[in-house]
């Protein structure tokens, strides 16, 4: 495993930006956020993060060696601004994802070669693949939701609360619990069709 805060800087690589929030997904994505709200470390967010990232950059480009390149150059760039950052996860995420966009426009004879090479050459099958960026592309929309939205989806999905039991800890009635849950869900079902993942039906 390597060491962000230790590796050598590379070139820059010109972002490209993916469709915003708008505020049905992998229940796996429905976990713990890690803000810059909440007292954490550039080392400590790598040890929660990497394998996540991991995931979602193979699901986008196909190589494993290509993905961890991309996820060291996204913590890199995480440490040159880490003072302007307030939310590190989402930033992550959604670096990582112009990365791999980048790389793909930049080298698109190689992501040629890896769509050939994976039926049968040791790759991930596509619908591993693709699986890796859905629920990388909702943890990256989930990092950017208002943090009350984000606090429904957790005690719904990663607690697995009870609408009641929601109402009790949020001071929401029973039926504004299920009102904005509701439309959080349908808000980012919307955001994963934008950014292009099959399957995402409110």
């Amino acid at each position: 495993m390597f060491d962000p805060l230790s590796s050598a800087e590379r070139p820059a690589v010109i972002d490209r930006p993916v469709p915003p929030l708008q505020t049905g997904s992998p229940p796996a994505a429905f976990r713990p956020m890690a803000v810059k709200s909440e007292p954490v470390s550039l080392a400590a967010l790598f040890k929660s993060e990497e394998s996540g990232l991991l995931r979602f950059a193979i699901g986008l480009v196909g190589r494993r060696s290509v993905a961890e390149d991309l996820v060291q150059e996204a913590f890199l760039r995480l440490h040159r601004v880490w003072n302007e950052v307030e939310n590190p996860r989402a930033w992550l995420y959604r670096s990582l994802h112009n990365l791999a966009l980048n790389h793909l426009r930049d080298q698109p004879a190689e992501a040629e070669l890896d769509e050939k090479a994976v039926p049968g050459g040791g790759g991930l099958p596509p619908e591993a693949l693709a699986r890796n960026e859905a629920v990388g592309m909702v943890r990256l929309f989930l990092a950017e939701m208002p943090p009350e939205d984000r606090n429904l989806i957790q005690l719904k999905y990663h607690d697995g609360l009870r609408y009641r039991d929601i109402s009790r800890r949020t001071g929401l009635s029973v039926g504004n619990v299920g009102y904005r849950l509701h439309h959080v869900l349908k808000g980012l079902a919307d955001s994963l069709r934008n950014a292009g993942i099959e399957g995402s039906q409110g």
